[in-house]
């Protein structure tokens, strides 16, 4: 069958799932011990946006090569961070380090096995090899010393033997074994897209856990490769050139150094040329492609079901990411800085167009700490970090934030809020500082447009201690009323709630009337932020063709419901104030009119005396 798909997306086996990198991003899928799910997916860089030289065959190979590396060992430890659940508490050593040193103990862990890792491969791969041939050139001369061919092909071939045997050891781990069924299920699942089939579980167990773009393909490649070059260098150097310092154990040191610096050759080279046996398929490349297949039978193993679930998630997640821009970026959660967690998260927010603020609300509220104290650096526990990123990633969606939480501080009370009202705003708390300095005791007071109660609320709270002061509060949404109500009961407020549009249902007289009405021209509601014009009700944002339609209406009316002496305070749009003093000296019989400016020094709240 004919490969219809041509994918750029490649992965490996991680710890309980696998990773998969695509041109735009790159994403790992983890099934912890409790069975659950979980996905880290990042962006990174398109081979497209590189600097040109970067694209260049051969170098564009050694780029692609420690990327892959890099990135993939850090999927590598990253899943192993979440692949056992953590239902027990942190160990008295993470305790401790992360109390005394403000380091994670998965941090230090992580970069130990890093180190260690690249030691063991420069040792098995390497230097082994170049000591067992020295030894053997040594007891045996018809060999040759290090410059003959001989010489590098049996210490190729003891490369070669050395890999085989590793992979063959690692079969007896039955943690390694478990790897490579994700190993199998990462193929299964790139085959089964590149024939052009739908990604299904049933799908994917038919397709073959071979691929020509595997990781123990182009190990083959290489070790084939070094060979040659090895052999060349050799030969080059000590032959052609006869550089020797005159003692055998310096040679040997020298042109071991020089031998390692050729690595980057040999993975450029070896790229193009899995680069070029990947791409056809015809049956004359089948005897070099033969050797790699026959590794990948040891690194693959036939994939259950749940394992080839975490493969077609991360595939389909990467394959979002290089086709929508858009594609939200996940994180896992693991144990880890304050200070990374707080980067991370603020520069996505810039990225997205996000108040960047939002990350210190998140990590203030969910941490319990003050804004003021993110800066002292401290370990977030797993759990902990687990609540943020769920918050964070909701976040991400354009959801406002205080909808998410539930909940927002204004004018130091706490009011519920959610998509049937509009989220109160700082600025607003100017209206409620003016309309509470204007009552007295025995007062009555009208707040139009209340939404989520805000102002009437904090008003009677305000008062209720010093002056006895009868508030009604009004709005035309029955849902915004449901709010509003039970934000007075969970701030003991008492207040009156009617359903009116404006004046309609209203009676009586009242010495201060408030009102923070919608104000947005409607040609302008579709250029708000994202989780304003996307989750905040319109009707309590669309103030018409000039924004101005609201304050006619009250204008117009406000005679009949204002005792004399009385006042009217509302909130207005920048540049409005003046516009809206004009429309109540036009349409009302009011005696004077001011303006109070916001923290920002924006002509913010409207006070109009009758």
């Amino acid at each position: 069958m004919k490969k219809t798909n041509r994918t750029y997306i490649g992965g490996q086996a991680v710890i309980q799932g696998v990773m998969m990198r695509g041109k735009s991003g790159m994403a790992t899928v983890v099934r912890d011990d409790n069975g659950e799910l979980h996905m880290e997916a990042k962006r990174i860089k398109s081979p497209e946006k590189r600097k040109k030289w970067m694209r260049i065959p051969f170098v564009r190979g050694v780029i692609s090569f420690a990327l892959s590396l890099v990135e993939g060992m850090r999927a590598l430890m990253r899943s192993s961070e979440v692949a056992i659940s953590d239902d027990e508490e942190p160990s008295k050593l993470s305790k401790w380090m992360a109390e005394k040193w403000k380091v994670s103990l998965g941090d230090v862990i992580t970069g130990i096995v890093t180190f260690l890792g690249a030691v063991l491969a420069v040792v098995l791969f390497i230097y082994l090899p170049h000591l067992f041939t020295s030894l053997i050139s040594d007891a045996a001369p018809v060999i040759g010393k290090q410059e003959s061919i001989y010489y590098n092909l049996i210490e190729g071939g003891f490369r070669l033997v050395v890999f085989i045997v590793y992979i063959a050891l690692t079969l007896l781990l039955p943690s390694m074994r478990e790897t490579y069924r994700y190993h199998g299920a990462e193929h299964k699942t790139i085959n089964c897209y590149e024939y052009g089939k739908d990604l299904t579980v049933e799908n994917v167990k038919k397709c073959s856990r071979l691929h020509d773009r595997c990781g123990t393909t182009f190990i083959f490649v290489v070790l084939i490769i070094s060979i040659l070059v090895f052999a060349l260098v050799g030969w080059l150097i000590m032959g052609v050139a006869g550089m020797s310092t005159g003692s055998a154990t310096a040679d040997k040191a020298i042109l071991f150094l020089i031998k390692l610096c050729t690595l980057p050759v040999i993975a450029g080279l070896s790229y193009e040329i899995l680069k070029i046996l990947a791409r056809f398929q015809s049956p004359v490349l089948l005897p070099f492609k033969a050797p790699g297949y026959l590794l990948q039978k040891l690194t693959t193993r036939e994939p259950s079901n749940e394992m080839i679930e975490c493969a077609i998630m991360a595939f389909e997640k990467t394959l979002d990411m290089d086709e929508n821009p858009d594609s939200p970026e996940k994180i896992f959660a693991t144990e880890t800085k304050l200070s990374k967690l707080l980067e991370m998260m603020t520069k996505t927010f810039a990225e997205k167009e996000i108040d960047e603020s939002d990350a210190e609300w998140i990590l203030s509220l969910t941490l319990g700490i003050p804004r003021s104290s993110l800066a002292e650096e401290r370990v977030v526990s797993r759990a902990e970090c687990a609540k943020i990123l769920e918050i964070y990633e909701e976040r991400l969606t354009g959801r406002p934030l205080w909808y998410i939480i539930g909940d927002t501080s204004f004018y130091g009370y706490t009011f519920k809020v959610d998509e049937r009202v509009l989220i109160p705003r700082p600025e607003t708390e100017v209206l409620v500082r003016q309309a509470v300095s204007s009552l007295h005791t025995g007062d009555a007071m009208l707040d139009l447009c209340t939404g989520s109660g805000a102002v009437a609320v904090s008003v009677a709270c305000s008062v209720a201690k010093d002056k006895r002061v009868s508030i009604t509060a009004a709005d035309i949404s029955e849902d915004a009323l449901a709010v509003a109500q039970e934000n007075a009961w969970k701030n003991s407020a008492n207040v009156n709630f009617v359903k009116s549009d404006l004046f309609e249902n209203i009676h009586g007289r009242f010495n201060l009337i408030t009102a923070n009405p919608p104000y947005v021209k409607s040609s302008e509601i579709a250029t708000l932020p994202q989780d304003v014009r996307e989750f905040e009700p319109h009707i309590a944002l669309d103030g018409g063709v000039d924004g101005l339609d609201f304050y006619r209406r009250i204008a117009e009316k406000i005679n009949r419901y204002l005792v004399r002496g009385g006042m009217c305070i509302l909130e207005v749009g920048e540049d409005q104030a003046q516009e809206v003093i004009k429309i109540f000296q036009s349409l009302s019989r009011c005696d004077f009119a001011m303006v109070v400016k916001d923290f920002s020094g924006v002509e913010r709240v409207v006070k109009i005396g009758f």
